[in-house]
């Protein structure tokens, strides 16, 4: 055994932590992930959506900022977002609360009156060191099951109260950008609530343990593209972590507490016919300290249909978002990973 195995199972001594290492020690057995990144950090577009309160001219070019960026980075981030700080910050404080709770206890016991599906961690369907995931998360819906007779133990009314208030603040942010993106493609109306529905979206929030290996680095999440139409992300500390696919190269993109990362998922990049990028992107463990974020994403109904809207020839075949969502669950349980748009597309572009 080698002293980072050793190190790593220590750790998980910690009553709280997924068993990690104990299931997936033997992929990191003669393994060594090639995780080289850029040296350099980049600062990622900066949309101060403030803008689309002023006159005319500066909403206009706010409007603009964030079409390019979706268009020419697939990824930006929106400051004075309309979702309160001090609010984050509740939800902050509450998601490290409710991951230090017993390891066992958030496997077996219910998080509010949310499903026990919603607590997530590790790939079970990892065949190597690249698919696997070193994380764990709770994926919590808008609209979740109803509780029936169960009472929520003290504390967790306000902490229930907290996740809605957040994602409701995000579902609106998301819908307003995910509107202007469409009349950026030249649509006269937005996406429209007949299609985003809230039963759909949900927030996931993520804790990355700390992954000390003399093998090398670990996915914190291993690379992908979303599959949802759009997401919004809080990095909830400087740590860093989250990478890009840039030009055929890993970048580091430069934590911003302050600021919403938003970016394009696979469904808006079909449905404006690669006018928008969903762009490769990852995060790397931290060998020393844990890490938490949290992401909104926003999904149309299961029976939306997605057709490229872009004009022109469509560069995608028409799918539901129930459709990809099933063809994505075979390809990870068959091959170990997503294929994504590539099984929708007519030709290449």
């Amino acid at each position: 055994m080698t002293v980072g195995i050793l190190q790593a199972e220590l750790m998980e001594d910690d009553h709280s932590n997924p068993p990690l290492m104990a299931t997936y020690k033997h992929l990191f057995v003669d393994a060594r992930l090639d995780a080289a990144v850029d040296g350099n950090e980049c600062d990622l577009p900066v949309i101060d959506l403030a803008l689309l309160n002023g006159d005319g001219e500066s909403a206009e070019r706010c409007r603009e900022g964030i079409v390019r960026a979706a268009s020419e980075w697939g990824f930006f981030q929106v400051t004075n977002h309309g979702v309160p700080q001090p609010l984050l910050r509740e939800l902050h404080a509450a998601q490290v609360a409710v991951f230090r709770r017993p390891f066992q206890q958030k496997v077996n016991k219910r998080l509010l009156d949310f499903s026990p599906e919603s607590y997530r961690w590790g790939t079970p369907t990892a065949r190597c060191l690249e698919q696997l995931s070193w994380s764990e998360a709770y994926h919590i819906p808008m609209t979740p099951a109803p509780s029936g007779n169960d009472k929520l133990q003290h504390g967790s009314s306000s902490c229930r109260a907290v996740i809605e208030d957040v994602s409701t603040a995000m579902y609106k942010l998301a819908q307003k950008l995910a509107t202007i993106l469409a009349r950026g493609m030249g649509l006269g109306v937005g996406v429209g609530g007949e299609t985003m529905r809230e039963e759909t979206c949900f927030l996931r929030l993520n804790r990355y343990p700390p992954c000390a290996m003399d093998s090398g680095a670990a996915f914190g999440l291993c690379p992908h593209t979303d599959s949802d139409f759009l997401t919004i992300l809080h990095q909830q500390d400087t740590i860093g972590g989250l990478q890009l696919l840039m030009g055929g190269r890993w970048v580091a993109v430069k934590p911003d507490p302050s600021a919403l990362i938003v970016n394009v998922g696979d469904l808006l990049q079909a449905w404006s016919n690669d006018l928008y990028r969903s762009v490769e992107h990852r995060v790397m463990a931290n060998a020393r300290v844990e890490r938490f974020s949290m992401a909104f994403f926003l999904c149309p109904s299961y029976d939306t249909v997605i057709g490229s809207r872009g004009g022109g020839g469509g560069l995608y075949r028409s799918f539901t978002f129930g459709e990809y969502r099933k063809q994505i669950t075979e390809d990870v349980r068959s091959n170990g990973r997503k294929f994504g748009l590539q099984r929708f597309r007519l030709h290449s572009s």
